[in-house]
This record gives C-alpha cells, structure tokens and sequence, in this order.
C-alpha cells in the first residue's frame, strides 16, 4: 500500500482501497499479488463509474471489484507469464494469457510488472478489470440456452437458493439436454405434485464451493446438495460429470460457477425416475459400469440385476411385450450364472436392448 502511494499513480486507487475499508488488508502480512490500475485505468471507466462506487451504499460492489485485483501470494512476473489464470481474493479467477506479444490479465495489459514490496508484489495493468457481476440464474437467463432449467429451478422452489450468497457450482444441463429425457418426463416433473422430485434432481447437479474444471478432474467427484456424489472424469476425448459430457466450463458469475453438460443427470435410486424406464437404465449404467471398469464386477452386476427387476415390476406403457420377454429372460439367465462377468454382460446386452427398443417406439 505504501509502495502505491508513493508511486504516485495510484492515486484513485489508494482512495478506493480506503472507502473499501482493505487498505489495512493490503498493509498485513500477505503476502499479496496486486494488479493495480493506475489512475488512468480507472479514467477509461464510464463517466461517474468511480463517483458511484465511492458511495457508502456500493461499497460490497466496491469491494469485490479490488479483491478481484488481488491474488493470494507473492507472484512474479516470471510466474505469471506460464499462467492461465490465478485465483483471486473476490474468489473468482482472471485469465491470463498473451495477445499481440502482450500479457494481458482479462481484458487489461500488463504495463509494469515486479515492483517489490515488503509483503508482496505489484504489477501495474492499463484498465480496471471486472468480476462477473449476474448471480447464476441471471447468467444463465442470458445465455439464453437453460430455459427449461430456469422453469424447472422455480417450479422447485430454487432459483432463490441459486441466486442466494452461495457460493456454489452447478452442472447445469441445456434445453437441449433436457429434451433427450423420455416424453413427459419434463412436463410431469413439473407438476406441483412433483416437487420434491424436481428438487432432488436439480440438488443433484450443485456442489456446494466455487470448483472450477480443473478442481473436479482432479477430484474425481464430488458430493452434490442432493447427498448423492457424481463422477468427474476424462473418458476418451470427453470430460464428463457420470455420463453426462462437460461441454463448456468454468462460467464465472458473481455466486459460482456454471458448468454446460449434455444431460440430465439423475439421482439414483431417484423416485423421479420410477415411472421413466429409460431414465432407470442410464441411472443404472451410470453406476454398473464404473463398477466393471474398477473391477468390482460383482457389485455391477447387482446394479443391473436390480434395475431389470425394478423394470419388469413396473407398469409403464413404454414397455412392450416384447421388450418385457427380453428382460425376463436376461434376468433368468443371470440368476443361473455362476459367473458376475456373465451376469453383468448379459443384463447389460438386455438393458441396452431394452433401451433401444423404446428409443425407436418413440
């Protein structure tokens, strides 16, 4: 902080630090990465941006504007110029990368870099740079693409929770998505009966915390709001989250972060699914086949012998005669195996099989 000011160019933000009350933050041990604006930086704002901020009424806006100028640790320019991005106090991440043989940080170019200071370093960018400010239903209402997720978060009673301080991280399936799920999956998930049903299934895509991709891969899963835990992980070319395929990540908005996948994941076991067969055996090859994958075959052939039980128990017209006999006779092959490798294999064939067959009725 006292490097700064005596600087001299820092004037307007030696000001803001002080109406955000953190200039006693930025004078503690640290240490801390600054990227500070000079005051021409913060001219380029549009007019009465600064005056606005300053006021007592915006200082939380104020002050998650400076921490995302502040990265925890001592950063130089040598570091800085391998990374892609860095985490930053306001808890979001800037990017960082080269443009036009410049290193700029989001948007701003690195102008001075590595002036040492007792308890950290600074590095001087040429515009203030900005942390996302929609909370995540307001992000994904812009998008434009999570209209049926939106529909589904208010029929559950959600979007209050979602747009709450958080912050949390949400796997958020497309319209897309949503319409692979069986006919009138959607619309009867959203009658008010249906609730707690919708609930548990949206539950089931948040993560409590701000994990970004590289975060979940490196965890290999994650325990969601629902109690139940997804799989995070490269398979082939693909991320994915269970089965469903990551297909944008690491959307930034000012309570979390938003994850694109290609579909609707749901819990097992999820009383939602009990009238939906097809969803039963996506759920169950989302379990079984991990399971085969680590060895624990046994375990896999469990899963798959239970859903086609569960299946030929239930009453649902998408179900034909035909697809019951197939079912029925796997399920009694299984049973006369001694074998959980030729279980699983030949309850696994049934349930693809069965899984078509209603595909193409459809």
């Amino acid at each position: 902080m006292d490097t700064a000011v005596e600087a001299g160019s820092f004037k307007t933000l030696a000001v803001a630090l002080e109406a955000a009350d953190l200039i006693g933050t930025l004078k503690g041990d640290g240490p801390f990465t600054v990227l500070a604006p000079t005051d021409e930086a913060f001219s380029k704002l549009p007019e009465g941006t600064v005056e606005t901020l300053l006021k007592p009424e915006n200082k939380q806006d104020l002050i998650n504007i400076l921490t995302y100028h502040v990265v925890p640790g001592a950063v130089p320019g040598k570091v800085i110029v391998k990374l892609s991005d860095a985490d930053t106090l306001n808890g979001q991440r800037v990017t960082i990368g080269f443009s036009e043989a410049r290193l700029k940080v989001d948007g701003a170019n690195v102008v001075g870099s590595d002036i040492e200071c007792s308890n950290g370093i600074i590095h001087v960018v040429d515009q203030v740079i900005l942390p996302a400010a929609d909370d995540i239903p307001t992000a994904a209402s812009k998008a434009g693409s999570f209209t049926t997720l939106l529909a589904a978060a208010r029929a559950a009673g959600l979007v209050e929770a979602l747009s709450g301080e958080g912050p949390i991280t949400i796997f958020a399936p497309t319209d897309e998505a949503f319409a692979k799920l069986a006919d009138g999956t959607v619309s009867s998930l959203l009658k008010p009966e249906n609730k707690a049903k919708l609930a548990s299934i949206l539950k089931y895509h948040v993560v409590a915390g701000r994990v970004y991709s590289d975060e979940a891969l490196a965890a290999g899963e994650a325990k969601t709001l629902s109690g139940g835990s997804v799989r995070i992980a490269i398979d082939g070319d693909a991320a994915k989250v269970n089965d469903a395929v990551l297909i944008a990540t690491d959307m930034d908005t000012s309570n979390g972060v938003i994850h694109v996948i290609d579909s609707v994941m749901i819990p097992p076991g999820s009383e939602g699914t009990a009238n939906h067969p097809q969803q039963m055996i996506r759920s169950a090859i989302e379990q079984g086949a991990p399971l085969y994958n680590n060895g624990r075959v046994d375990q896999c052939a469990a899963v798959y012998m239970t859903t086609v039980s569960n299946l030929l128990s239930s009453n649902s017209p998408q179900m034909s005669s035909s697809t019951r006999h197939t079912l029925q006779t796997a399920l009694t092959n299984a049973q006369h195996s001694h074998s959980s490798d030729s279980q699983a294999w030949t309850l696994r064939h049934a349930l693809d099989h069965a899984y078509n067959n209603m595909s193409s009725a459809r």
